[in-house]
């Protein structure tokens, strides 16, 4: 409701055409204001709204070389998102060797992809800029926000992803240091996100996972504006709490018009490795339920098992390094399920 609709609604003030002092509305007068903003013109304010707002928001472009763009999200943090994204874009190669596919970390303030990736080092630059950037003694901490400064001199500035078990990688981790931490206000964030959507030379990939940092702020409204994303995956555990943040990130995709493929179970059951007595730490079939609230289906169950946890840890994701492991075969029949979900290139 406007400041101005609340003032006249709630016994709010009258100017005067001269300024100075103000005299309170009446009871009958605020009645007629009231009658004056229902209607078409009511209608007709919501519409001019809607028009102003829209000037403000970016146009979608395409990542150059990218035919399809699947964003890995959750309401919450801690609910393995990150472990998702990395074993998917395993997955999604391991089903298809033909595939090209890409992983983009978004998570600016907690980067996870390079220890899960095994990968460190700098991404490449362009000749012209890397020396730019070597013979002026930059940080490795500001680097991102120099690259920012020196885009606008250098055409063709473009970092070049690192890769490994086939996956090409970029992270905001690759820019700074491993412990440093990005205490950085919006604004240095958002052009973060900018130079990591539009400066990167991905070749051509079929698929870019992209995983999204936890909750519905300022990044995933940035990166569902700027580029188009072909589906949206929500990972959560059966958890109350965390259903309900998955819910508000589900609501909040589908706001932006981006198509919410379906959920993740993460952490769906515990089985004893002696007894083999099943344990559902987190809850049973919350994500299922939510999925039914939703109109969504569920994509399938992660179970919280160890090996999926040491293999992150150690920069071996279990898909690569324990493919025939029933942990790794239920991200590949996620894989599958993504897939199907998803429209041709073409279309």
């Amino acid at each position: 409701m406007g400041i101005w609709r609340r003032l006249l609604l709630f016994g709010g003030v009258s100017l005067r055409a001269g300024g100075g002092a103000t005299a309170p509305l009446g009871g009958s007068r605020a009645m007629v204001c009231r009658r004056q903003l229902s209607g078409a013109e009511s209608e007709t304010l919501k519409q001019r709204r809607t028009q102003i707002m829209s000037r403000g928001l970016p146009k979608q472009k395409p990542i150059e070389g990218v035919k399809q763009v699947i964003v890995v999200a959750s309401g919450k943090g801690g609910v393995g998102k990150s472990t998702t994204a990395v074993n998917l874009a395993l997955a999604l190669a391991a089903n298809d060797s033909s595939k090209a596919i890409g992983l983009l970390d978004v998570d600016v303030y907690g980067p996870s992809i390079p220890k899960m990736m095994n990968l460190k080092g700098n991404p490449e630059l362009s000749q012209s800029c890397r020396m730019a950037i070597v013979s002026a003694g930059v940080k490795t901490t500001f680097i991102c926000l120099y690259i920012s400064i020196r885009a606008l001199r250098c055409p063709g500035n473009l970092m070049r992803p690192l890769l490994n078990y086939g996956i090409a990688c970029m992270s905001m981790g690759f820019l700074i240091e491993e412990n440093e931490p990005v205490v950085w206000r919006g604004l240095m964030v958002m052009s973060a996100i900018e130079k990591l959507l539009r400066q990167v030379d991905w070749g051509q990939l079929d698929y870019l996972v992209v995983d999204m940092p936890p909750g519905t702020g300022d990044v995933q409204l940035s990166v569902s504006q700027n580029i188009p994303i072909t589906g949206a995956v929500i990972v959560s555990t059966p958890q109350d709490v965390a259903l309900m943040d998955a819910h508000k990130g589900a609501e909040m995709f589908r706001k932006v018009h981006v198509p919410v493929l379906g959920l993740v179970q993460n952490m769906s059951v515990f089985q004893c490795p002696k007894c083999k007595h099943k344990t559902h730490i987190f809850g049973a079939d919350g994500a299922r339920k939510l999925a039914q609230t939703l109109g969504l289906e569920v994509l399938g169950d992660i179970p919280l098992h160890l090996n999926i946890r040491e293999a992150s840890d150690t920069g071996q994701p279990i898909v690569f390094s324990q493919p025939e492991s029933d942990e790794a075969k239920a991200y590949l029949r996620i894989a599958v399920e993504v897939v199907r979900r998803l429209p041709s290139p073409s279309e």
